[in-house]
């Protein structure tokens, strides 16, 4: 049998492969982003990046009734974006499987929250399966394809960070053969008009009713008996891990990995065969309502944090109490690092900018690279809310401040990977509601915070092959925004986007700002920059910092004198060369 390390991400995508998966799609996010990216290194399988987490499911859905067993992939807000098609899944059901990965984010480690997904296999009625490490990624995915198609249900495959992203063993297969189920036409199982929905929803009931008979049987759930009953331990995912190493084989365990619907028969057995029962589960007391309502008393959240996610040190601390050899502590501890924009980002130049327009431009941010320009110096926004919000969140804005007599005109910004998400159709609300807002699209040519994934605004797909990429200003003239209330600016030439905000504040009614400069990290643009740096000439250098104000990391400034202090990380972008006054800033290897 091979045998491979592999991440979770990794394992996932293996495991869709042996179970005969053949179209996946997703949209980037972090916890869940490898997946894809994994599956689409196997040409066999029909790969795509889709605009948002909606049409990515929409498209897996899609492929399930025509025939493919399917997968879509997303982070845990991602879900919320794709509740919509996910609930009316629940209803229809599949024809080949479907599965739905939610990669969630106890912690908040690169979220704007930490919700606890697993409730939206109650709320949609799909089955939900939770693995606690590599080898369940993999052995679990594909036993969710067989619950799929066996029960005609969608699979919720929760997984969080760390069991995205922690590294196992996995014993390796062949990949399946990719079988193509015939499809049938089936308007009342597939069209959800009202008359058709109530019948589905009581055939889901009834389903609902089957699966919770095989999960009381189902190898997904299993007792770990212990060296006595004394204490019975309630869990599933990778709080498993922490119960595991916590109470070793001091504790039997009641380990599920299909908990929706709940093995409420084999939880009955287990709470009646110990004499204490633990609940340990990360986020929502999912589990342990379950249990009470089932009549056991249970210690759960009680103790047991809901915020954050758990470790074994915090669950030992919870239950056990503070032991000596829990681990060790130093004295001195490291300096916060909070994330800063890239040496050379663009962003910097239009955050620049929009700083000195405080007293006429309020700004509202939303989620990419971008984020990271809500921190000083810059302050460049007020609010981050969710994808998209950052456009269409200024109309509601705009009136607020309209009632209140403020004169500043209300800026909203997305990146073009967020334009394309769901900041096109924000934009379209601005323009038909002839709101009195500035809308920036902050273009640097791929969604850069997750990795750098393509987009729709790329001329090539995640497996490589051509592509037609979206012109993004073209599309914006289509919405009906005229050149003359339209402005594309590099975001480094500050004089231009200073420009670009003097036309903007000038008219009333909507104003749209595209800044385009591609990330610095993109393979092909890094290469050009190999060599190129900028140097300080000490001799006229005078000391006034003003190169500091753009705050780049590849700056310093050292016996009152600023200098480039990282030539590797410098990429000669110039923006400091436009601060300095004194011309003591050079390009080097033009």
């Amino acid at each position: 049998m091979v045998k491979e390390i592999m991440s979770g991400n990794e394992a996932i995508a293996r495991g869709a492969w042996e179970a005969g998966c053949s179209f996946a799609s997703a949209y980037p996010g972090t916890p869940s982003t490898e997946i894809i990216e994994n599956l689409s290194a196997i040409k066999e399988i029909s790969s795509r990046w889709a605009n948002n987490e909606k049409t990515a499911l929409e498209m897996a859905i899609g492929a399930s009734i025509g025939g493919l067993r399917s997968l879509a992939a997303m982070k845990h807000v991602g879900l919320n974006v794709a509740a919509d098609p996910l609930c009316a899944v629940g209803y229809t059901g599949v024809n080949a499987g479907l599965v739905v990965v939610t990669a969630d984010d106890p912690g908040c480690h690169s979220s704007q929250n930490e919700q606890d997904n697993r409730l939206y296999a109650l709320l949609a009625k799909v089955a939900l399966v939770e693995p606690s490490d590599s080898q369940e990624c993999k052995d679990f995915i594909k036993e969710a394809y067989e619950i799929s198609e066996r029960f005609d249900i969608p699979v919720l495959f929760r997984v969080t960070t760390r069991i995205c992203h922690s590294k196992g063993l996995v014993e390796l297969e062949q990949p399946g053969e990719m079988l193509v189920k015939p499809y049938q036409q089936n308007r009342g199982k597939y069209c959800m008009l009202p008359a058709n929905a109530r019948v589905r929803h009581v055939a889901r009931e009834e389903s609902l009713v089957e699966l919770e008979k095989f999960a009381n049987t189902s190898s997904l759930n299993r007792f770990e008996w212990g060296k006595d009953r004394k204490l019975g331990i309630v869990t599933s995912g990778i709080s498993y891990q922490y119960a595991k190493e916590v109470f070793g084989d001091d504790a039997s365990i009641l380990k599920l990995g299909l908990t929706n619907p709940m093995p409420k028969a084999l939880i009955k057995e287990f709470c009646t065969g110990v004499d204490e029962i633990y609940v340990i589960e990360e986020g929502e007391p999912f589990i342990e309502n379950v249990v009470k309502a089932l009549g056991f008393s249970c210690t759960g959240k009680d103790k047991v944090p809901i915020l954050g996610e758990l470790n074994a040190s915090i669950v030992r601390n919870a239950l056990v109490g503070h032991k000596p050899q829990d681990g060790y502590s130093v004295d001195v501890q490291a300096p916060p690092r909070p994330p800063v924009l890239c040496a050379g980002c663009p962003h910097r130049g239009f955050f620049f900018s929009l700083k000195k327009n405080k007293k006429r431009i309020v700004a509202m941010g939303d989620i990419g690279c971008y984020s990271l320009g809500v921190g000083e110096p810059f302050a460049g926004f007020e609010t981050t809310l969710c994808m998209g919000a950052g456009i269409s969140g200024t109309i509601g804005f705009s009136k607020a401040l309209e009632k209140q007599g403020d004169p500043r005109k209300v800026l909203g910004m997305v990146g073009d990977s967020t334009f394309f998400h769901s900041g096109v159709t924000s934009l379209i609300d601005v323009i038909h509601a002839d709101a009195n807002v500035i809308a920036c699209v902050l273009d640097n040519s791929i969604t850069a915070m997750t990795g750098h994934q393509v987009n729709a605004g790329s001329n090539k797909d995640v497996q490589g092959y051509e592509v037609p990429a979206i012109d993004l200003v073209a599309l914006i003239r289509g919405l009906g925004v005229p050149d003359e209330r339209l402005r594309v600016v590099d975001p480094l030439d500050l004089k231009a986007v200073q420009e670009a905000f003097d036309a903007a504040v000038a008219v009333k009614g909507p104003f749209v700002i595209v800044t385009k400069r591609p990330c610095v990290l993109i393979k092909e643009v890094a290469r050009a920059n190999v060599g190129r740096h900028c140097q300080v000439d000490p001799d006229k250098c005078v000391g006034c910092k003003a190169c500091t104000l753009i705050a780049c990391p590849a700056m310093a400034f050292k016996d009152k004198k600023s200098m480039v202090a990282d030539p590797a990380s410098c990429t000669a972008c110039g923006l400091c060369m436009q601060m300095c006054k004194f011309d003591a800033i050079s390009r080097v290897g033009e």
